[in-house]
């Protein structure tokens, strides 16, 4: 049976970690903000600077030209905010996790005792109902962590593509510029 205390504790230890996770969230969000700004203040810049050479320029080869030399930096441009915002997204999530797996390791520490107190203050002839509960803690136990092994090899293998794809999109551009300039 749980005490007023304990449960008073938990409330208090599960308000902090409320806390905590509202706290990683907003972290998360100042650096979006941060990243969106630069990129904003950058892109305010740049098309100031694109203005002005497309107003200087003469004649039609020389804007196409100007064209063409705009296009691979803004697939590059493209591609590193992609990898910044994946970056916060990933660092932002990897703390929430950190955080709700302690949680995890806690309930289920807390519950194991719990059972193993129940164990020790079973009433005799109930051992066969005993081994059930323990056999089901630790099946539960087991599929909680086999899909947690799955899920951390998903997000390893979405980060290895969301990588490749980025790099592929950048080289890509890069090769279509180098075809136009040599055309």
């Amino acid at each position: 049976m749980l005490t007023a205390e304990q449960i008073v504790a938990a409330q208090k230890a599960n308000l902090e970690t409320l806390f905590d996770l509202t706290n990683k969230a907003f972290e998360g969000v100042e650096k979006l903000v941060e990243l969106n700004l630069q990129v904003a203040k950058a892109s305010m810049g740049e098309a100031a600077e694109t203005t002005k050479a497309a107003l200087a320029v003469k004649d039609a080869q020389e804007l196409l030209s100007l064209q063409a030399g705009l296009l691979q930096p803004a697939a590059e441009k493209a591609a590193a905010y992609s990898r910044h915002l994946y970056d916060i997204a990933a660092a932002t999530n990897a703390e929430v996790t950190k955080v709700a797996e302690a949680q995890v390791a806690d309930l289920q520490k807390n519950f194991t005792g719990l059972v193993d107190t129940a164990v020790k203050n079973a009433p005799a002839g109930t051992e066969n109902a005993v081994a059930l509960v323990k056999s089901a803690l630790a099946a539960a136990n087991n599929a909680y962590d086999s899909v947690h092994k799955a899920a951390k090899q998903a997000a390893e293998v979405a980060e290895a593509n969301f990588q490749a794809v980025s790099n592929t999109a950048v080289k890509a551009s890069q090769q279509a510029t180098k075809a136009r300039r040599a055309a």
